[in-house]
């Protein structure tokens, strides 16, 4: 299994970032897909996921209207579009894989994911 993150970087406020999570090795039609955040000195959050039989997304308001989430099943890749980035989302950003389809109320709950990517580093300056 391997989950490869990558689209971070250095991006002034108010700027956007594309990240892309590249996955092998499992049935990602079946699998939820999240986006986790650490800053540094604090708690790792989840931050957008989508189960991939459906569609169906759950995020942390305080993303909400600024960052939006996408599949492609063909390419075994989910996409995490950050637009209007905040100097707080700066962060390392990991995606993280649950084989199966997780319900609404787990899919933030780091817990719930069997497999993680090497995270991705994405800074906003101010």
């Amino acid at each position: 299994v391997q989950l490869q993150a990558s689209g971070g970087g250095l991006v002034q406020t108010g700027g956007s970032l594309r990240l892309s999570c590249l996955a092998s090795g499992f049935t990602f039609r079946y699998a939820t897909i999240g986006w986790f955040r650490q800053a540094p000195g604090k708690e790792r959050e989840g931050v957008f996921c989508i189960r991939n039989s459906d569609g169906s997304t759950k995020y942390a308001e305080s993303v909400k209207g600024r960052f939006t989430i996408s599949r492609d099943n063909a390419k075994n890749t989910v996409y995490l579009q950050m637009n209007s980035l905040k100097p707080e989302d700066t962060a390392v950003y990991f995606c993280a894989a649950s084989r199966s389809g997780l319900i609404k109320t787990t899919m933030l709950n780091s817990d719930y994911y069997n497999y993680w990517g090497q995270g991705t580093q994405v800074t906003v300056s101010s």
